[in-house]
């Protein structure tokens, strides 16, 4: 790719978190028997008028606030007329040259001391058209979601590669679920992505010809799309050719992109206001009173995690990339103990386990109560770390309490000091080379004297005591 930079703008289409759909009072579940949340409008019957969803208006706001957008106190509603068969209408209504929020931003971090604003075009509200779902022998549609409420967010051209495209979708796909917008759910579509993307020579202001990617539903096939597509556009180039304005899809098995269509440009839909629907009128007191009952945001949790539990920014990062998260992290710690514990057993055991057996956090077979417990008898001294990941391995597999795997297997922690210095002094008598190298300068040999220790108390001696009183004997 030497020579060439890479240009891309993502399109992201977020599903609200709404009860019934954007211009009817169908329900808005997913999942239900196909073509039972229908309705004369979201089926496009004629003389059906939309009548738009309070609440749909409301989180589009939310996320204009939540991404520090300007919110438009007029827009309006038109017509994006195409033909498709899960489109009974025979048009979309959205918001095309008057969208609810423009402007906005998100920071991203590039790597531990550099971040990057990421400069947002527009929010817009639309709804969603139905699903094809193609067999064999013939084509099947199912309108439950046609009519489902929408915003676009659009950046503008600011992102420059594949890793900076899946930080910025995994920022916004955090600040959308934590203002309570979407739900964030990949594999269901209710979060996903259109990617441009195009490629220019180093030093040229004019942008390359751009290809749309419709519809990624994972941030590693963005990243895996992006890398195909600035590949194969650069392989265009350099051979003489142009790179053809086009829709492409992306092929997951075969990790490649493959064309669906000539990119369409606004005037092919033939936008014009939607004659059905008045334009959208918000006061000033309305978005104050949105601002005012924001929930709390990514960026404001992390700080409060580090002022309030004392984390490490790192620790209260990773805790802020799910509400799901970060809301079990709160109820271990609403138990009495070490932050800085439970931070640990989260992020480096429970969270390990998790991704090995595909669940996620609000699934785990360890609850919050059943964590703190465990971590509890660590801080109160009766089981060490190393005790503890046998109590954690078995309380995975059981609904047992820590406390009753320990006194069931005797995995009790030895904290007498007279029993572990017997133990050390049966090591010392019989390991006489390895002391008098240790006394020598050897020191790396004092992690074999805690080993050997610790073989002979079957792992229960106390740790600290044990270094503590090893480091005496052997002085």
């Amino acid at each position: 790719m030497s020579g060439f930079e890479t240009v891309i703008g993502l399109e992201v289409h977020a599903q609200l978190l709404t009860n019934t759909k954007a211009f009817c009072l169908s329900d808005n579940n997913f999942g239900d028997e196909p073509n039972s949340n229908i309705g004369p409008v979201s089926i496009g019957l004629p003389g059906a008028l939309p009548v738009l969803n309070d609440k749909a208006i409301e989180l589009a706001i939310r996320a204009g606030v939540a991404l520090d957008c300007e919110i438009n106190p007029c827009s309006i509603f038109s017509r994006k007329n195409y033909f498709y068969p899960d489109l009974p209408k025979g048009y979309q209504i959205s918001q095309f040259d008057k969208p609810i929020c423009t402007g906005g931003k998100i920071v991203i971090e590039l790597n531990e001391n550099e971040t990057k604003t990421i400069n947002l075009e527009r929010i817009h509200m639309e709804e969603d058209a139905g699903k094809s779902i193609h067999l064999p022998s013939a084509s099947l549609i199912n309108l439950n979601r046609s009519g489902v409420p929408l915003i676009e967010i659009v950046t503008k051209p600011d992102l420059r590669s594949a890793n900076e495209a899946s930080s910025y979708l995994r920022k916004l796909h955090a600040i959308l679920m934590f203002a309570e917008v979407c739900d964030g759910n990949l594999e269901q579509g209710n979060f996903r992505c259109d990617v441009n993307v195009s490629v220019r020579p180093i030093g040229q202001k004019e942008l390359g010809t751009r290809a749309e990617i419709k519809n990624i539903n994972s941030f590693r096939f963005v990243e895996k799309a992006i890398e195909f597509e600035v590949a194969r556009q650069v392989a265009v180039v350099q051979s003489g050719q142009k790179v053809i304005q086009e829709t492409r899809g992306w092929d997951s098995g075969a990790n490649k992109t493959f064309s669906m269509r000539t990119k369409e440009n606004a005037n092919d839909y033939r936008y014009f206001p939607e004659p059905d629907m008045p334009p959208l009128i918000v006061t000033e007191e309305f978005i104050n009173q949105i601002r005012s009952n924001m929930p709390e945001l990514p960026n404001q949790m992390e700080k409060r995690f580090q002022d309030s539990y004392n984390l490490s920014l790192l620790d209260a990062k990773e805790l802020s990339t799910t509400k799901k998260l970060s809301d079990y992290f709160e109820e271990v710690c609403k138990h009495k103990v070490s932050p800085k514990l439970a931070s640990n057993w989260i992020l480096s055991e429970l969270l390990r386990v998790l991704k090995e057996k595909d669940l996620q956090i609000n699934e785990s077979p360890i609850e919050p109560e059943r964590l703190a417990k465990m971590i509890a008898l660590i801080e109160k001294g009766d089981i060490s770390g190393k005790i503890a990941k046998s109590v954690f391995a078995e309380m995975l597999e059981s609904s047992k309490l820590p406390g009753e795997i320990v006194t069931e297997k005797g995995l009790v922690q030895i904290n007498d000091e007279k029993t572990i210095n017997n133990w050390i002094q049966e090591v010392i008598e019989t390991s006489p080379e390895q002391v008098k190298s240790y006394k020598e300068g050897k020191t790396k040999l004092f992690g074999f004297f805690v080993g050997q220790v610790m073989k002979k108390s079957a792992g229960k001696a106390n740790p600290e005591i044990l270094n503590k009183l090893i480091k005496v004997k052997l002085s």
